[in-house]
């Protein structure tokens, strides 16, 4: 909206000229972003907590987290509001990349929502069966996977990059696209989800990756960034940046009542949909293997919960004391805020890794 007033305006006042400029409103989303958190967010936690959307505590995980109970859920909304308003705001709205994200996180979010409404409203433990969840997220994400697959006007933008290596990737064609794409959104996540199980602990990591893939998002868009790296072209890629830049915002903020003690919880409607934006924004500038690396800690967990559940079933033992795998820390006597702080740290070390793939290659 700003963007295209910007452009109209250009015409009178040559000043303007500067808030086209990608890097610029890429600063600014940010900044957007973040004043709204900043702005809604005590009103939202003060009518979560009104209305009694209170999170739900297993009594079964480590006895520090019991005090816990009652602390307002779904503040991932306050997320998305940010970052729905602010890519409105900011971004070019012409541009397909731009709708098909915002897509696929609303839609993702909705599920989310859904699934924290029956468990916090109507007192239904369960929320959304695993097979409804599942089926909803498998609509959204092939719908948004195929969209783009069948929009590839060139071939690079549907295969397998591998990282360091400047001549090597895999064709996949639209239908190894559309199945790659599909287990890229969903397992994203699905695996931020898991991880969030700790105050912080899955929107900072969130925040630096995302970060990260806007670097990748403004050099897959550049002519000039992308032959010099060595990596493909995609017109319209950049103004992922702009999205990216929301994210990060919008996640600061949101740590500011999210961090121990956390004033309010993420919740499904918040981890849901930040996972499926960096699968879908990882999938349009073909860096899945990079996010893949970046996300360490969220394969991690997932991983974990994985292993747990394939043990116990196969063998009745368990391997962690409890999963994810941050409970299995803290019961072994790791304190909260070291786990979140050394998992930051260790995302940090990823995503530090993962950028240097722009040049490595």
């Amino acid at each position: 909206m700003l963007y295209e007033l910007a452009q109209y305006l250009e015409q009178y006042v040559r000043a303007f000229n500067v808030f086209t400029y990608i890097t610029l409103r890429v600063v600014l989303a940010a900044l957007t972003a973040m004043a709204i958190s900043f702005i809604v967010g005590p009103a939202m936690i003060r009518k979560l907590t009104t209305y009694k959307i209170g999170q739900a505590v297993r009594d079964d995980g480590p006895q520090t987290h019991l005090i816990k109970s009652g602390t307002p859920t779904m503040g991932g909304a306050l997320i998305l509001v940010s970052v729905g308003i602010t890519t409105v705001l900011w971004a070019d709205l012409a541009n397909r990349y731009v709708w098909i994200v915002l897509f696929t996180t609303l839609g993702f979010g909705a599920v989310g929502w859904v699934d924290d409404w029956r468990k916090v409203v109507h007192r239904n433990p369960k929320g959304l069966s695993a097979r409804a969840k599942f089926s909803w997220q498998s609509v959204i994400a092939i719908a948004a996977v195929t969209y783009l697959a069948y929009n590839a006007k060139l071939p690079q933008q549907t295969e397998l990059i591998v990282p360091f290596f400047k001549a090597i990737s895999i064709p996949l064609g639209a239908v190894g696209f559309v199945i790659l794409g599909y287990f890229v959104v969903v397992g994203t996540s699905n695996a931020v989800n898991l991880t969030d199980g700790l105050d912080g602990l899955a929107i900072m990591p969130t925040v630096m990756i995302a970060s990260a893939l806007a670097v990748f998002a403004y050099v897959s868009g550049n002519a000039v960034y992308a032959k010099y790296l060595v990596f493909p072209l995609i017109s319209g890629a950049g103004e992922l940046a702009v999205i990216c830049g929301a994210i990060a915002g919008a996640g600061l903020a949101f740590l500011w009542f999210n961090a121990y003690p956390a004033e309010v919880f993420m919740g499904d409607v918040g981890a849901l949909a930040l996972g499926a934006a960096l699968g879908m924004i990882a999938l349009v500038v073909r860096q899945e293997i990079v996010l893949l690396i970046m996300g360490g800690v969220f394969v991690v967990e997932t991983l974990s919960v994985i292993i747990q559940v394939a043990s116990f079933k196969l063998t009745g033992k368990r391997v962690f004391r409890m999963a994810p795998l941050h409970h299995h820390y803290e019961l072994k006597g790791w304190k909260e805020n070291q786990v979140v702080v050394r998992f930051w740290i260790i995302t940090m070390m990823l995503v530090l890794f993962g950028l240097s793939t722009l040049k490595l290659r």
